[in-house]
């Protein structure tokens, strides 16, 4: 069956959120599909939606439900008909998709470190004492509770520049971005230091776009296999694994990284207290194809290590 190729008259649908970092990550996606097809700019349309994630912005995330909050909007516009695919950061993502749904499509990963942001000061560790950081992610939140108890953490949602525009208004001293979204729009200089996932073991999938379609859209799948990157993809496998072992979620301080090298694969998790009292760590390596398996382990072990209201709300 000859493959169909959009063009301006009948473009493909790109579905994303409309802050400055979702639109670059569509524009990439636009980007590598006209190169893989030599297609022009106007053979795609880029369709904004806004999700219940980006409009409440007064509250936690924890208050208002889980990762769902950036995904539901979208993937409702694509089962539908008016989206044709829908571009995610992999972070942001449930480990399950809606039925009729599938994620089988990942470019290449991007930097996986967090990155340490601020006006005044060179790190982390030259931080003055007691004073205002800005996250709204409760795995950082543990994170740097672990590293420096004596810090005061206030939240911080909203996109990169609504985060800097907090910073200059002294909300927070500093504030933690994923190094992968400041290279992407350009900003790679706001960043003071990237933090080594030694010292912050990032958020799963952190660094990697995801790009979801429809499962019975053959023409999308054709197109998308020639987008997608295998060991982003064998990486994720073993991350998002672990992750959706331990049943985790945005209200669930969780970190995880799967290394390649070779054949093998190294992966690394830990579960966090969200008072950032305590911090259970774990790594393995192994084949590559078995990395599922090894995140599904690694996330029963730490589950029994932890026990019963480990991961209760207490801050």
């Amino acid at each position: 069956m000859t493959l169909t190729l959009p063009t301006p008259a009948q473009p493909l649908k790109i579905g994303t959120r409309g802050s400055p970092l979702a639109l670059a990550q569509a524009y990439e996606t636009r980007s590598r599909l006209m190169a893989a097809f030599d297609l022009p700019e106007a053979a795609f349309e880029i369709v904004v939606i806004k999700t219940t994630g980006d409009k409440v912005l007064n509250r936690p995330l924890k208050e208002i439900g889980g990762k769902g909050l950036f995904t539901r909007e979208i993937e409702q516009a694509m089962l539908v008909g008016d989206i044709d695919i829908a571009v995610h950061s992999m972070k942001d993502m449930p480990v399950l998709q809606p039925e009729g749904l599938t994620l089988d499509c990942y470019l290449p990963r991007e930097d996986v470190r967090d990155a340490f942001v601020s006006f005044d000061h060179e790190s982390l560790a030259a931080l003055p004492e007691g004073v205002k950081i800005g996250t709204s992610s409760l795995r950082r939140r543990a994170q740097l509770l672990i590293a420096r108890p004596d810090l005061e953490v206030v939240e911080f949602r909203g996109n990169v520049q609504k985060r800097m525009q907090k910073l200059q208004d002294g909300v927070a001293v500093c504030t933690f971005l994923a190094m992968a979204g400041l290279n992407r729009l350009g900003m790679a200089d706001v960043a003071k230091s990237a933090i080594e996932p030694d010292d912050m073991l990032p958020a799963i999938a952190q660094g990697a776009i995801g790009i979801e379609r429809r499962l019975d859209d053959m023409r999308m799948a054709e197109m998308l296999e020639a987008l997608h990157d295998r060991e982003t993809g064998e990486r994720l496998a073993a991350e998002r694994a672990f992750l959706a072992a331990l049943d985790g979620s945005c209200e669930t301080p969780i970190a995880g990284l799967a290394e390649l090298d070779g054949d093998t694969l190294r992966l690394r998790g830990e579960v966090l207290r969200p008072d950032g009292s305590e911090r259970i760590f774990d790594e393995a390596t192994g084949a590559v194809e078995d990395g599922a398996k090894m995140g599904r382990a690694m996330a029963a072990k730490l589950l029994e290590q932890a026990g019963e209201g480990f991961f209760d709300w207490r801050v």
